[in-house]
């Protein structure tokens, strides 16, 4: 192992003893990016091959998960990076390197936003059109993104959020009004085949591959068996930047036309679970804020704002809008009275 620019811990020396038992010759680590979890990223070269390697701290961030989804989205026809070597109780693994050209990178070099959310959208599909078809000696069990699970994450909202706006915890009335319009939101979705759910489809975390076609991915250690259209919305209602309508507009459209599902019943699950998600991520930049120190998430708190106040507007989630009406009055997220509750 040649010399190497990396931070000085714990971690970052128990990797280049890691590395220094591993085949093949490493030279250049360097800190690659640290993101929003307890994971780290460094880059090197193996034997004059670049590779990522992965810092998963096994009591924070095991990387079995990763592993199972990675090898799970190769057997479905998919485009994970290749794992090269493993190792998941010292949490390292060493990966294959994709590249620089995250989508969010073409997209500020100038590239066509139209056609990589077309590319996006065609993986996705692709994915859900493959799920049916899984080999089932390569499925692990997944847990279920359900009501009760998804009533937990909506709960960093109130947890969180809420008391940072107010400057003090919301009261138990408050709190058990949020769990119950909740409650009859998600139980009120139609029904719709569950499929895999990666939960971070976005941007950030697709790739152009080093072959330049397709859609290569990232961050997907999480995923979960639910509702199809969680991860549509995460992608066209991108809590990071702002996706241009017309361009969010064609890519559903085409989703829906490519895969199948019912339109009406989608676009309920699109909406409700749009909302949701916002609110969720509110919630845990604020706990990055607070709790991490780690506040540059917040600016983008307006774009998340909107996001849930467009949401609100629609009849499918009228109990956590009057939640909010009630509850959380002249707050950016909070939509206008309804009409009749006008003056």
């Amino acid at each position: 192992m040649s010399a190497s620019s990396v931070p000085e811990d714990t971690r970052a020396t128990a990797l280049q003893a890691w590395l220094a038992q591993r085949p093949g010759y490493f030279e250049g680590l360097q800190l690659l990016r640290a993101d929003a979890s307890f994971r780290r990223y460094f880059r090197a070269r193996r034997d004059g091959e670049p590779v990522v390697i992965m810092d998963a701290p096994p009591e924070r961030e095991p990387v079995a998960p990763f592993l199972r989804i990675a090898r799970l989205l190769e057997a479905l026809g998919q485009r994970p990076p290749r794992i090269h070597d493993e190792d998941p109780d010292a949490g390292f693994l060493v990966l294959e390197d994709l590249g620089d050209r995250t989508f969010t990178r073409a997209l500020a070099e100038g590239e066509d936003e139209k056609a990589l959310y077309q590319r996006a959208i065609d993986r996705l599909a692709d994915l859900h059109r493959a799920w049916p078809q899984r080999p089932a000696e390569a499925t692990p069990a997944l847990p279920a993104y359900d009501t009760p699970r998804l009533l937990d994450e909506a709960r960093l909202f109130i947890d969180w959020y809420v008391p940072e706006q107010q400057g003090h915890p919301p009261a138990e009335a408050a709190r058990g009004a949020w769990e119950t319009a909740w409650t009859q939101t998600l139980d009120a979705l139609p029904y719709l085949e569950p499929t895999l759910v990666l939960r971070d489809f976005h941007v950030d975390n697709l790739m152009i591959p080093p072959e330049g076609t397709g859609c290569a991915l990232l961050d997907f250690q999480d995923a979960v068996l639910g509702s199809p259209a969680y991860d549509v919305v995460s992608l066209l209602e991108d809590a990071r930047r702002d996706v241009s309508p017309a361009v969010a507009r064609e890519a559903l459209a085409h989703y829906l036309q490519a895969t199948g599902w019912p339109d009406e019943a989608f676009r309920v699950h699109y909406r409700v679970l749009g909302v949701q998600r916002a609110l969720k991520i509110l919630g845990i930049f604020t706990r990055l804020h607070r709790r991490d120190g780690k506040p540059d998430y917040r600016r983008h708190e307006p774009r998340l704002q909107t996001l849930v106040r467009r949401g609100l507007a629609h009849p499918d989630l009228q109990p956590v809008a009057q939640w909010f009406r009630r509850h959380l009055p002249g707050d950016p997220a909070t939509p206008e009275p309804a009409p009749e509750a006008r003056a």
